[in-house]
């Protein structure tokens, strides 16, 4: 038995190996037929099969709609190319027939078969649409070729290309639609001509419409076409989709385009391979026609849930859950989907329960720009966080579009959601992408505004220039001179001795009449009676600049007298000088005679720094 389980083992590992060796080896040969989509009847094409093995027995469809002129010619090919050091190689042998149209209309090639390897092949069909050949023009043309243009004017030797050898058509799908109904506007050049080189390119603006450009082959080639009983080779310029923002007449203007082309001269020259006909290249500006849309304006009759769309729409609405906890986000997404002005469609209004904290929509939308006008989907997603456990209900949400196909509006629904809020934590706080417009708190983050009486600066005044910025320098100048000159004076003054002598003398008096009054209190008589002569004598001294020991009680009267003093005062001080001195020999006096004079004292003292004051003022 387990012998027979190996054998049975293996056997089903070779059907493996085979059958993956024959996939691999069927998936790496290609076998593909190629002819131009759209000929002229009576002009010879061709007809290539290409595939990268060499094969055998190669066998056509049926071609009794075309003439078989030649073929097969073989032809192979083989590139070799190294990409971060891994080396490829790619082979191709071709097989080509020249075939001509024998009647104009649309006819399909079956798929022709080949021997590869042993196993049979077979390509793809083609659909070939034969074009009539020219009504203006009786002979062939060569494809690719070009028909004579203009022919140069008697004796001029100007060419020039005829309006009708190349020009620019505006195409659009339809010219009369509804408001925001797309539709799409092609610039397709039509020549017969070979083009040399494209210029400048102008296109019309399309004012009135929302564009959107659509996408065209890098590598496009030139198609032909039939267009006024004559055959051109065309190609697509620009293709846009608009979609018109307003009713009415809109017109889309003229735009141009500068290309130069290959025309025939008229003119013969011999050469090796006979009489060739010169070409010259001649620059072309060529204008797009205007075009005329007519608008018409959507029903009068618009639903109140109307989204502003039009088009082909449907609508997938779905809830994050049915039951949630408080503090947690739900989360209610609406998909639109169809063809139409997707992009300019309004979110539908959902209606939430009061005391939800709503959030701004998040819309992701992913478009496609076709000719059929913008196809995708739109999704909109709606967050909310109940605050408050309970039971809810979320309303239908009405999307109400115009549809094309109908001519009327029509109201997609969502059903109505039940909503069970459990108790949840209320710390819990979910962040997200969304903008929380509840995040405004008003007392903090907006302000009252200004009910009082505005104050403005004219923007020509600056600080800078003006009174109180030449006051910041003049004031601190000012007082720096007036600080040297008090200065500057009290030092002169201090400089005499003499003078600050006499403004000190009643300050120096006053200090030893202190002192006299400590000995009064202690009743020390003796101390007291010199310390009242020192302070009249030194004041007398300093005041009236006398010397101690020049100084006597005559010459201190004579002075006084010249100072304006009283003879009362001066008998004062006399009797004040006569009293100490009577009373450091006589007997002991009491302490309120001693206090009496010692106020005397002062009072004269006093009374003489007045006068003098006063002698000074009224100098």
């Amino acid at each position: 038995m387990k012998y027979m389980h190996s054998i049975r083992t293996f056997i089903i590992l070779l059907v493996v190996l085979f059958v993956n060796s024959a996939t691999q080896l069927f998936a790496q040969v290609t076998f593909k037929a190629s002819a131009p989509a759209t000929v002229v009847e009576g002009e010879q094409f061709r007809l290539s099969y290409v595939m990268n093995k060499e094969g055998r027995n190669l066998r056509l469809p049926d071609l009794s709609d075309f003439d078989l002129l030649f073929g097969p010619s073989t032809s192979t090919s083989y590139s070799q190319r190294t990409v971060n050091g891994k080396t490829t190689s790619e082979s191709s042998v071709t097989y080509t027939y020249i075939l001509m149209a024998k009647k104009a209309g649309t006819f399909n090639i079956p798929p022709a078969s080949i021997t590869i390897d042993g196993s049979n092949y077979q390509s793809n069909s083609l659909q070939i649409k034969v074009l009539p050949p020219d009504e203006a023009s009786a002979r062939s043309q060569e494809p690719g070729g070009g028909q004579r243009g203009e022919s140069p004017s008697a004796g001029s030797g100007q060419v020039a290309v005829s309006a009708t050898d190349a020009f620019i058509r505006a195409i659009v799908s339809k010219n009369s639609l509804y408001e925001q109904e797309g539709f799409t506007v092609t610039f397709r050049l039509y020549t017969t001509l070979n083009i040399v080189n494209i210029g400048k390119i102008q296109f019309p603006e399309f004012e009135g419409f929302m564009v959107e450009d659509i996408a065209l082959p890098v590598n496009q080639q030139l198609q032909m076409e039939r267009y006024n009983g004559r055959n051109y080779y065309t190609a697509d310029l620009r293709k846009t989709l608009l979609f018109p923002q307003r009713s009415g007449q809109i017109t889309i203007p003229r735009g141009n385009l500068e290309m130069v082309f290959s025309v025939p001269s008229g003119r013969r020259v011999s050469t090796f391979f006979g009489s060739q006909e010169v070409m010259v290249d001649v620059k072309k500006n060529l204008e797009t026609n205007p075009l005329v849309i007519n608008v018409k304006p959507l029903p009068g009759n618009k639903p109140e849930s109307y989204s502003n769309a039009v088009g082909t729409f449907t609508l997938k609405p779905s809830i994050s859950t049915s039951e949630t906890k408080a503090n947690e986000a739900i989360t209610l997404r609406l998909e639109i989907s169809g063809t139409g002005n997707l992009k300019l469609i309004r979110n539908p209004e959902v209606v939430f329960p009061g005391n939800f904290e709503l959030y701004d929509p998040v819309v992701d939308n992913s478009f496609n720009v076709t000719t059929n006008g913008l196809t995708g989907i739109r999704k909109i997603e709606y967050m909310a966080i109940p605050r408050y456990e309970g039971t809810y209900a979320i309303p239908s949400v009405e999307f109400t579009y115009f549809d094309l196909n109908s001519n009327s509006y029509k109201t997609l629904t969502s059903p109505e959601y039940k909503l069970i809020v459990g108790k949840g934590d209320p710390s819990s706080v979910t962040a997200g992408s969304f903008v929380n417009r509840q995040d405004v708190i008003a007392e903090q983050d907006i302000r009252f505004l200004k009910t009082g009486e505005p104050s403005f600066k004219s923007r020509s005044n600056f600080f800078a220039g003006s009174l109180i910025y030449w006051l910041w320098y003049v004031v601190p100048m000012l007082l720096l001179i007036l600080y040297y000159l008090i200065n500057r004076k009290k030092a002169r003054e201090n400089a005499n001795v003499a003078l600050m002598r006499t403004k000190k003398a009643n300050k120096v008096a006053v200090k030893r009449l202190n002192a006299a009054g400590k000995y009064l209190k202690a009743n020390d008589k003796e101390s007291f009676y010199d310390e009242v002569l020192r302070a009249l004598w030194g004041y007398f001294s300093d005041k009236l600049s006398i010397p101690l020991a020049r100084l006597t009680k005559n010459n201190i009267e004579d002075e006084l007298s010249k100072y304006g003093i009283s003879d009362i005062l001066v008998g004062k001080f006399m009797h004040i000088l006569d009293t100490c001195e009577f009373a450091r020999y006589a007997p002991a006096e009491s302490n309120a005679e001693m206090g009496q004079l010692y106020n005397d004292t002062l009072a004269a003292i006093g009374e003489m720094e007045n006068r003098l004051k006063k002698n000074k003022q009224d100098k």
